[in-house]
């Protein structure tokens, strides 16, 4: 193990070294994979020395998303002190479905749950769990939600038609979980959204209406904090108030940007989170830890256990369901997504994960105003987003996006929101700093110049 080791410290400064000089690997067409790189497998296995460079080779070309020059998805960066908690959660290989097998890291598990639980402002009835992502965090409030709203379906499966709505902006998932829980995909209602992505509340509640009148039981209404492509925040209170009218659960599907919950400045954007049947945020997103680690949390612990909860000798043979995560969990063995979090929040405090969140919409106002002052630009996006959605002197973004990717420049994606299709710059590293989002206009800008032939009769000059 040690001389593994030796070879991990070997490749990670190596990496770390050429990080700092060239923060995007050189691309490698995926027509060319496997011919470029040392990826088969044998039947007997090779040297040491083919082993430990194949890896090197594979790391080297491996897209660098800690970089300043990785603004494509919703994650980025590389907080040294959460790397150190996964990485001893994969040297301690713990399962986190009982205290017998995982023992003081259930530990670290509940008291993230309950300092999560209290900034939302529930009480010792609430309790949550980790899963794999948000499509998963997402997949189980779904299926508390059908759950409470007929606890006969665990046993005899559904017997009626359920419905459940969310805005035409929000996550992939919500369609395929749909399906996954038997609701099924034709029974997911798109509510329309306003200019800036938020949802409508009057058509939710026309809908609503329509389906109870045509006997279907409308069973969640999903709200997003943190639309995927414009980064808006659905409105919470009001909403509340129609699901108490019609019965219905509440999620807040925080998966981007729930974790403004822990910024005394931006908590407003999820106003009246405490009104929600359950709440999911990605820490690996806004927070900056490892991949993945996506908590989602229920309003009453009950829900948890009614949807979760199966009995088995063999497993939990120790202490009491409160210590044995597995009751509350989709999964069995799952691995320990807790203790980088919690290295991190323990090193820094609450105060300092708010630094976090805060840092991300300071360098967002530093794009947007770099965009307004630039006549060679388009802003698609407002204020209080961390997605940045603009376009540059007219050309198509996809055409932009895909140009700088190839070339090994930057890597940054593009979206589309009523008929416009724009880059999308994320700020969600927030160990970029104001020089670096600047670099990247400037890049950017340095590049359609030198490769102007690429864009030829596409720029509004």
């Amino acid at each position: 193990m040690e001389s593994t080791l030796g070879k991990f410290d070997k490749i990670v400064k190596e990496l770390l070294k050429e990080e700092s000089t060239h923060p995007v690997a050189d691309h490698v067409p995926s027509g060319d994979l496997y011919s470029s790189l040392n990826l088969s497998l044998s039947t007997n296995g090779v040297s040491d020395e083919e082993f430990e460079k194949a890896l090197r080779d594979l790391v080297m070309k491996t897209p660098r998303t800690a970089t300043n020059a990785f603004f494509n998805q919703l994650f980025g960066g590389r907080n040294e002190k959460a790397v150190l908690g996964d990485l001893l959660a994969v040297i301690l290989n713990n399962s986190m479905y009982t205290y017998k097998a995982a023992g003081p890291q259930i530990g670290v598990e509940k008291v993230i749950i309950r300092e999560v639980c209290n900034l939302v402002g529930w009480g010792s009835d609430a309790d949550g769990t980790f899963a794999p992502g948000g499509s998963m965090t997402n997949y189980m409030s779904m299926i508390m939600a059908r759950d409470a709203s007929d606890d006969d379906i665990r046993k005899n499966g559904a017997n009626q038609k359920m419905t459940v709505y969310t805005s035409k902006e929000s996550h992939y998932s919500i369609p395929k979980n749909a399906s996954f829980s038997g609701i099924g995909k034709d029974n997911v209602r798109y509510i329309p959204t306003d200019i800036h992505g938020k949802i409508n509340v009057e058509s939710l509640e026309q809908m609503i209406e329509t389906d109870v009148k045509n006997k279907y039981v409308p069973v969640m209404v999903n709200l997003t904090a943190g639309t995927t492509v414009m980064g808006a925040f659905d409105p919470i209170r009001s909403l509340r108030k129609i699901c108490d009218k019609h019965g219905v659960w509440l999620h807040v599907d925080g998966a981007y940007c729930g974790s403004v919950l822990f910024s005394n400045k931006y908590k407003h954007l999820i106003d009246g989170i405490e009104l929600v049947d359950s709440f999911s945020f990605n820490a690996h997103k806004m927070i900056g830890t490892p991949l993945s680690c996506s908590i989602i949390i229920a309003k009453d612990k009950k829900h948890l256990y009614d949807s979760f909860s199966n009995d088995a000798s063999y497993l939990y043979q120790t202490d009491h369901d409160e210590f044995n995560l597995g009751k509350t969990s989709l999964q069995c063995g799952r691995r320990n997504d807790a203790l980088k979090f919690w290295t991190l929040w323990k090193s820094v405090g609450t105060k300092g994960l708010e630094k976090i969140v805060d840092h991300q919409f300071f360098l967002a106002d530093v794009a947007r105003n770099y965009i307004r002052r630039n006549e060679d630009y388009k802003l698609y996006s407002y204020d209080e987003s961390i997605s940045i959605c603009f376009n540059y002197k007219n050309i198509p973004a996809r055409d932009l996006c895909t140009a700088l990717y190839e070339h090994s420049e930057l890597l940054v994606g593009y979206g589309t929101f009523r008929q416009n299709e724009f880059i999308r710059l994320v700020t969600i590293n927030a160990q970029n700093e104001e020089a670096d989002i600047l670099n990247f206009f400037k890049l950017l800008e340095s590049f359609v110049e030198v490769h102007a032939e690429l864009f030829e009769g596409q720029m509004q000059l």
